[in-house]
């Protein structure tokens, strides 16, 4: 299959890409904020930078995009037809350091949340989505996935 965009298009493209503040983040941030939690943005000094970081609670939340972290089984997660051995070997690259960077929290003492671009697709109101994420961080549980049922 070929690109319907010249490389140069492309490239200008992929390179308008955020990694940081993106629409997925500013929506579980601003859910955190209506609940009164208030936390830090993407703490270097931990492994994996986490997106939102509550560090009283010991918790680092990650924001993942189903496309660019390999989102098994999720119908965003789909790898392009162009140079489908790079995208496969990236994608794999992706899913392998976000297991590194949560057991590394995990063995220092850190709770860890992840949640997927799906589910927030999924949860219509940011209501839902405060209540999602605050029934998690009041839950005793050490790790957690919030993810699309429907994936």
């Amino acid at each position: 299959m070929t690109d319907i965009v010249s490389p140069s298009k492309r490239s200008e493209m992929m390179s308008g890409i955020l990694a940081k503040n993106t629409k997925p983040e500013m929506r579980v941030r601003k859910a955190l904020f209506s609940r009164g939690y208030r936390y830090r943005l993407h703490r270097r000094d931990l492994p994996g930078t986490p997106d939102i970081v509550l560090p009283g609670r010991r918790v680092a939340i990650f924001v993942h995009g189903c496309f660019w972290h390999g989102h098994a089984g999720c119908s965003l997660a789909k790898v392009p037809g162009t140079r489908e051995d790079f995208w496969k070997r990236k994608f794999e690259q992706n899913r392998h350091r976000d297991e590194e960077a949560v057991g590394a929290l995990r063995s220092a003492g850190w709770r860890v949340l992840v949640v997927w671009e799906c589910f927030l697709r999924s949860t219509e109101t940011q209501d839902g989505l405060a209540t999602a994420l605050s029934g998690w961080l009041e839950s005793a549980n050490r790790t957690g996935v919030l993810q699309s049922t429907s994936s």
